[in-house]
Parts: C-alpha cells; structure tokens; sequence
C-alpha cells in the first residue's frame, strides 16, 4: 500500500514579500519587548526558560538545548525588522511579514562588521531566533488567553556555489508584526545602544527608554524587582553589583543613573540626560555623575512601582515597577518642567498612578 506524504507549503508561499531597498531608518523598538524578560542576557548558551508573571500578564521563554534561548544581541535582528517596517509605512509602501533583504543590509545597521564571522554569526542568531518558544498573554484583549509563537517562523538563505550568501529570507511572527505595524507600541532608539557590549547594559538601557522616556523626572526601580524583571540567572546580589558598576561608569546614551538607599532597600533611579548619537563612552549629559552611586540618600522615593510614565502602555505599566514598600506621593505639579543639574536626585518627584506626564510622544 502506497503512503502519500503531505506537503505544507511554506508560509512564504501566501505573503507578499516585502523588499528591503535600504539599511536606512531610524532604530525603532517595540515597547513589549523593551520592558519584559524575553531574551537571555548572556552570550553563554541557556536552555533554562525565563518564567515571568505579573498580575495578569506572563511571560514563558523556552529554549532548545540545540541553539540555546535568544539572546538581547539576537533581538537586534528584530529591532532592525521594526525599523525598517515603520520607515516604509512611514513612507506609504506596504510591508508585511515576510522580508527580504541582503545580510549587508542588516549588519551594517545594527553596528556589525560584514566579514565570513559575522554572516556565520548571523545565521546564529537567526537559528536561535526561530528556535525559541514564548507563551504570552500580553495584547489578548479582555478575554484571557495565551498566545505561543517563535520570533522568526521560517528563515533561507540565497547563496552561490562558492558560498557566498546574496540574500536572506524571514517571516516575523503575527504577535510581533502587528505590535509593530501599531505605532503606539513602538518607540524610536538611540542609535548608539547598539554599542553597547553588556546584556544587562543592553537590557537596561531598554527599560530605561520604555519607563522614563523623555520625563524630566525619570523614574524610579526598586533594584531587587529590577532583577526579577529582567529575568537574569545571575544572583540578586551579583545583580545589584553590576546595576552599581554600571552606574558608576554612566554608559547608557540618554540617561544617568543614580543608586539609591531607603532603609534596606536599594533603589536605581533613572534620569533622562540630552539624547545623543555620540559614541557610548560620551554619549551621556552627565548630571552629577561624580556621585553617581548614592548611599543612604534621604528622602529617596520608592520605587515608581504602578505609576503611569508619559511613553508607556497602561495595561502593561500597571506591573511594570512592583516594589516591597508603599509608594510615596510625589509633587508632579510641573511635570513639563526640565529639572535642575544642581538639584540632587532624590528630589526629582516621579509620576503618579494613572498621571500622564506632560509633554508629547
């Protein structure tokens, strides 16, 4: 008796591609990846999923011994693909989920040399892309349910026989595109992160532009829940000595930090300096970065824990900054105005539950 195999088309095969003409467009993010646990934050391979729940949303990332978990250096791939989407929407060309691109295009855009290493670790980073499995509830509306999905679904490469590659294909998961294609969900970055050489740096640097955005008064984390948001396997206290090493060397463009104490509880407030494209190393407005790391300051706030920032998703704000202390209130009479670089951090008030801070998106 004869057996018929079936054939499943490939994916590709029922979406218009679109063609990527240009590496050029403004580095864009998209917000549910820049403040959840989604990527591993070491080069070294992990198979051992991130398992992140806060209040109604959860996140599982689960990964394949083979090519290990995603890793934040892989999601720039992503983060090239949302750029290059919103620029062509920008521009009234239509996209959609299936790109087509040349290898060159994306290395160069996202800091990368084109030599025979960094194609191969491209094909990496693709393989660990496509390989990695998250279960979300995030964006499912009011009925609960969970969404399970690969950041890339099926990926090709064109090479000529004397291995050379020409070409690259991929198509992006519905959950991403659609976070993309909604303007609301996607947040413009500074070129410079991607110079940034450290996972947790790098993942920072993200929660820092997602929660203090462009606010004069930044925001405020209590560092122990910083760790569990990030979703790191090194040590809570290994984990609040690198957030002090990085502080104390203030690489984040955009942004200067400023750790804080409040009893027991340690606290990383996040201040917004003048945006730069300038390499990392002087790519921060320094606000006081001679006492960087403050110990025992008084009267520093809490963490902003279930505060509403100016550039971020209420849903997803509301347990975005869990603390174990009650949340001071804070003076956000004139949130629109620029605070002082004399004044000393612990004196910059944070926004407010369900406060929209001035200024625009």
């Amino acid at each position: 008796m004869l057996t018929r195999r079936l054939i499943t088309p490939s994916e590709r095969s029922k979406l218009d591609p679109f063609v990527v003409a240009t590496g050029d467009a403004s580095p864009r993010d998209q917000r549910d990846l820049m403040e959840r646990p989604f990527f591993s934050l070491a080069k070294a391979r992990r198979t051992r999923p991130i398992l992140y729940q806060a209040g109604d949303v959860r996140v599982e990332v689960h990964a394949v011994p083979e090519h290990g978990m995603a890793t934040i250096w892989d999601a720039d791939v992503l983060i090239w693909a949302a750029s290059q989407i919103v620029e062509a929407e920008n521009l009234g060309l239509k996209t959609s989920r299936f790109l087509r691109f040349t290898p060159y295009q994306l290395l160069i855009a996202v800091g990368r040399q084109t030599g025979a290493r960094d194609y191969k670790l491209l094909k990496g980073a693709l393989a660990r892309l496509q390989a990695t499995v998250i279960r979300t509830t995030i964006r499912q509306g009011e009925h609960w349910r969970r969404h399970q999905f690969s950041w890339i679904n099926e990926w090709e490469e064109c090479a000529r026989r004397d291995g050379r590659v020409e070409g690259m294909e991929f198509v992006l998961p519905d959950w991403f595109y659609h976070g993309v294609i909604d303007r609301s969900l996607v947040l413009a970055i500074d070129p410079a992160y991607f110079r940034l050489t450290g996972g947790i740096e790098r993942w920072l640097y993200r929660v820092a532009r997602k929660h203090a955005g462009r606010q004069p008064r930044g925001w405020l984390f209590e560092i122990v829940h910083l760790h569990k948001k990030s979703g790191s396997l090194v040590r809570a206290s290994d984990f609040a000595r690198q957030i002090r090493l990085i502080a104390a060397r203030q690489p984040l463009p955009g942004y200067s930090l400023y750790v804080e104490r409040e009893g027991r509880r340690e606290l990383l407030r996040i201040l917004p300096a003048k945006l730069s494209t300038a390499p990392v190393d002087g790519a921060v407005d320094e606000l006081g970065t001679s006492h960087a790391i403050l110990v025992g300051t008084p009267h520093a706030a809490p963490s902003g824990l279930r505060t509403h920032a100016l550039e971020s998703n209420l849903d997803s704000n509301l347990e975005s900054n869990c603390c174990s202390g009650p949340v001071r209130h804070a003076d956000n009479a004139d949130a629109s105005a620029e605070p002082s670089s004399t004044a000393p951090p612990s004196q910059q008030s944070l926004p407010l539950l369900g406060h929209k801070a001035g200024g625009k998106r």
